[in-house]
């Protein structure tokens, strides 16, 4: 009689057993940022941020974004750091939100997630619990979560990330003072797939006429959104 190998028989239970789940990838250690957190720290020292800006918070996708250029008269401050996870403004929340006491947050996370092995379950754990450290100090602070993009370099992950998003959208969508965004329809094109004009050479991070359009389309969300002009604290 032939014998199922005890390989093969894990490998089954794995799958198909109900209490099976598959294990969270590891949160990167984030004092890999630690230059930029010094950065920001002496900017603030420098010229001291007055309460209730517009925060653009997140990845490189934020941090590339010319802020004076795109949203000229904003009150808005930038503290993206490149290649962050959600995660990392988890940990980082004393330094990167609270200082700043934000009206607005403008949120880019995920895309790193993803490329870094995590499942959309996990990203959508991690942005739950980045939105509740929010609402803890900050319950009316505007939250508008942009949605993971589709790239050319990144073309293979666009499911896991269409699913990341749903998540965080099905999050978003309990929360009175959240908002989140897809611009997906900027980037892709008639074939279903991301144009590579809409990127800069690396087929990865979004130009400045795809900036142009995403301001151009956020802007209806930050018509209440304090202005220069106007005191903010």
């Amino acid at each position: 009689m032939r014998t199922v190998k005890p390989i093969a028989t894990a490998l089954v239970f794995a799958i198909f057993h109900p209490m099976f789940v598959f294990a969270d990838a590891p949160d990167p250690d984030p004092l890999r940022f630690k230059a930029a957190f010094e950065k920001f720290e002496a900017a603030d020292k420098a010229d001291p941020p007055a309460p209730g800006k517009v925060l653009f918070l997140g990845s490189s996708t934020i941090r590339l974004w010319k802020l004076e250029e795109f949203f000229p008269g904003l009150d808005a401050l930038n503290r993206g750091f490149g290649g962050s996870h959600i995660s990392d403004s988890v940990a980082m929340f004393d330094k990167v939100i609270l200082p700043y006491k934000p009206s607005v947050i403008v949120f880019y996370a995920g895309d790193n997630d993803i490329a870094g092995s995590k499942p959309a379950a996990q990203v959508r754990d991690d942005f739950k619990e980045l939105l509740e450290k929010i609402r803890a100090v900050f319950p009316e602070c505007k939250v508008i979560v942009i949605g993971i993009k589709p790239s050319v370099q990144r073309w293979a992950m666009w499911d896991d990330q269409k699913k990341a998003n749903r998540y965080m959208k099905e999050v978003l969508d309990k929360d009175p003072h959240g908002a989140f965004v897809d611009f997906a329809d900027t980037i892709l094109g008639a074939d279903g797939k991301p144009k590579p004009e809409m990127f800069i050479k690396d087929g990865l991070h979004i130009n400045d006429g795809t900036y142009k359009i995403w301001a151009e389309r956020l802007a209806p969300l930050l018509t209440d959104a304090p202005k220069k002009t106007e005191k903010t604290g």
